[in-house]
């Protein structure tokens, strides 16, 4: 990224550039011994039993089918803990409110985030709250920390994927981005699109007893899951090969896919998560994200394998082979 460039709105997008201005300009003033990977959640120092994490929501609308800013800034951070082995325990929120926006949007705002919070199991602590002038904040922005106890032992990262491990995702893809896109543009889809927005800890928890049969875990938000694999993936020194088919979309979903031209496993989700895990605990992972309702869909989509190292290989619907790279160009901004 050249130096004199300026941000653009798809750097925020979930995509190629998203990941540019985090690997070559923020992660590179931030790293640190205390801050070694890009994760959702590190540890508060080093050895701590205690994770952090913290997240800022911007989403367009901020109220839609299934959900709105409150309750994807709770789900969202305690998500983030959750799919790095932790359990929420407390929760920071910080509020930027635009001159102009109603007090009764605001506190529907907040009793949805005190909702989600009782739900998580987690408590608001502390917090803040500045106003900003009428067309300078866009409505309502949330930021949140949340801090965790670690509950899984063993590490979740990339570098624990071996070859042969199974790659699965806990349920149906596009539901948040494609409700968003529906409620901001208002298409007439018709009323059964619905965010996805939940709380990811239940399912995410019932895989730790997998114990290091269980190597990673992300929740697949911007960018959805072609980005969360091509992470996973970059630098690494195996590849990933799934199956177009397997990949778990609700019609609804899909048909207004088709008819804009975009693809589900890019679109956002926010109460899916994708779970790298060995191949023989592949089964035993999947009937135990299937006790869940929001697990009832998950399925085995792909695997690890030494072929294609730093790619992510598709096999398509009619048995052909093509590379899934990274989302590209303006997907669909301010969708979290």
């Amino acid at each position: 990224m050249k130096e004199d460039g300026v941000v653009r709105l798809e750097h925020g997008s979930g995509g190629a550039l998203s990941r540019d201005l985090v690997e070559s300009v923020i992660y590179p003033v931030l790293a640190s011994d205390a801050y070694p990977e890009l994760s959702d959640a590190s540890p508060l120092s080093f050895g701590s039993e205690l994770l952090l994490t913290t997240d800022g929501y911007v989403v367009d609308p901020p109220f839609f089918p299934g959900g709105d800013i409150g309750t994807l800034c709770v789900f969202g951070t305690c998500n983030d803990l959750a799919v790095c082995g932790a359990r929420v325990l407390s929760l920071s929120l910080a509020m930027i409110v635009e001159e102009g926006f109603p007090i009764s949007q605001l506190q529907r705002a907040l009793v949805s985030a005190a909702d989600s919070a009782r739900e998580a199991g987690a408590r608001i602590v502390t917090g803040d709250t500045k106003v900003v002038p009428r067309g300078k904040g866009g409505g309502l922005f949330m930021t949140t920390a949340g801090v965790g106890a670690r509950v899984f032992p063993h590490r979740l990262s990339p570098s624990m994927v071996r070859p042969g491990d199974a790659v699965i995702v806990s349920g149906p893809l596009g539901a948040h981005g494609i409700t968003i896109l529906a409620a901001r543009e208002s298409l007439p889809v018709g009323d059964n699109l619905r965010s996805d927005a939940a709380c990811l800890y239940p399912i995410a928890s019932a895989l730790f007893p997998l114990g290091e049969s269980l190597r990673f875990m992300r929740d697949a938000t911007r960018g959805g899951v072609a980005a969360v694999l091509n992470e996973a993936v970059r630098g690494a020194t195996w590849g990933i090969e799934v199956e177009e088919d397997e990949f778990p979309v609700d019609p609804d979903v899909r048909a207004v896919c088709d008819l804009l031209g975009l693809n589900p496993l890019e679109i956002a989700n926010e109460g899916v998560l994708v779970a790298f895990v060995a191949e023989q605990a592949a089964e035993k992972a999947l009937d135990a994200l299937r006790s869940f309702p929001l697990g009832r869909q998950a399925r085995l989509v792909g695997k690890v394998t030494a072929s294609n190292p730093g790619a992510v290989i598709m096999i398509t619907s009619i048995g052909g082979k093509r590379l899934m790279d990274f989302p590209r160009g303006l997907l669909l901004p301010r969708i979290c």
